[in-house]
């Protein structure tokens, strides 16, 4: 009779079988190592790292150095889907893939400090059972989001239903510590107009607040407020004030509340644009506009960089990255073809390290705690 199992786990054939890793230190390829001779701004970064090799062994010989200070990890893993690459195998027996996933996932976890965050890209094909694992290696409640990015805009005839995202599983260190780390998105044009200032109020733009009426509430939120025009209002029945009587109070004493041009509307409270926290929240839904697609990577990276050679069909684009970037502030580096990204220092000052042969995903970008 077999052990009585105490948690909930993802089992498959060989997980018992773990690789024995002996510690692993990184040479450098002094004739492949590039940069400046000298530091031209404070900004410069001369200790990022190209590796080359097993990543298994890669991130082995990383975990000396920089266990707890990786703040920011993005991988894109084999999807398994069957596909022949010319890069990787990307059809590999589904206990293996989740045994080759598992042991990678342990070390990448080790490196990432207490604020720091792991976003994966998947697809369909394996995305349900890697949630599951991470839950099981990451801890479930240190789970934030499955981000959806919209990885081609294009419609597929020749199959049942044409795939047109992929998905990012987000996990955090601490989940308690970075949501309170977590940066926000920079607010778009469109987001900054909705602001206005109909009314010249010398405090600058504002947007309609606590205003209107709820579809639910209590008898207390259905209070007659006095309009300037002398006109009595209360909600229209059914309906409810979205604010107290107090809160409402203390706005019109502050001058906050906006009744419309001839003071006979409905009463706004304001929230001004220098009140409100600056940036917004980031959201799960990401589209090719604003987080680029699989075309975008190959049209604008690598057939730029690389006219001679035929593109990897799903490479990342330089937005994806960025979208990730923003969130923590410090730009994640993914395969192979995101790599090349940090060729541009003056848009990306981090420290950063990647690479990895075969399984070429396992790749980190760093910036330490020390550093801030």
């Amino acid at each position: 009779m077999s052990p009585q199992r105490t948690k909930l786990e993802l089992t498959w054939i060989g997980k018992e079988n773990r690789p024995r890793l002996e510690p692993r230190i990184l040479l450098e390829d002094t004739e492949k190592s590039c940069h400046a001779a000298h530091r031209v701004t404070d900004h410069d970064l001369f200790d990022n790292r190209l590796i080359f090799g097993d990543n298994l062994l890669a991130l082995k010989a990383l975990e000396q150095d920089y266990t707890g200070k990786i703040k920011c990890i993005y991988i894109d893993p084999p999807y398994n889907t069957g596909s022949a690459f010319t890069h990787y195998d990307d059809g590999v027996e589904h206990s293996l893939w989740l045994s080759l996933i598992s042991a990678r996932l342990e070390l990448l976890w080790k490196l990432l400090s207490e604020d720091g965050s792991i976003w994966i890209t998947i697809d369909d094909t394996e995305c349900h059972y890697l949630k599951v694992l991470c839950d099981e290696l990451f801890g479930r409640y240190n789970f934030v989001s499955s981000i959806a990015w919209e990885k081609d805009q294009g419609r597929r005839g020749d199959t049942d239903i044409s795939s047109a995202h992929d998905h990012i599983l987000l996990y955090a260190r601490n989940r308690d510590v970075w949501r309170k780390t977590r940066n926000l998105l920079p607010r778009s044009a469109e987001q900054e107009s909705r602001y206005r200032n109909p009314d010249n109020d010398p405090r600058g733009p504002w947007l309609q607040g606590d205003n209107g009426t709820a579809k639910s509430g209590s008898e207390n939120a259905r209070f007659p407020i006095k309009l300037p025009s002398g006109r009595e209002v209360v909600p229209p029945k059914g309906n409810y004030w979205r604010f107290s009587k107090e809160n409402f109070e203390q706005a019109r004493a502050e001058g906050r509340v906006h009744f419309g041009v001839k003071g006979d509307s409905m009463p706004v409270i304001k929230r001004y644009l220098t009140e409100v926290q600056q940036g917004v929240v980031p959201r799960t839904w990401w589209p090719a506009e604003e987080a680029g697609s699989n075309q975008d990577a190959k049209r604008d990276h690598l057939r730029k960089l690389f006219p001679t050679i035929e593109p990897f069909a799903t490479p990342k684009p330089e937005q994806l990255l960025r979208e990730c970037s923003l969130s923590r502030q410090t730009p994640a580096i993914g395969s192979s073809t995101p790599l090349l990204v940090p060729a541009r220092p003056a848009r990306w000052p981090i420290r950063w390290a990647g690479g990895g042969s075969w399984w070429s995903w396992a790749s980190i970008a760093t910036r330490t705690s020390s550093h801030g």
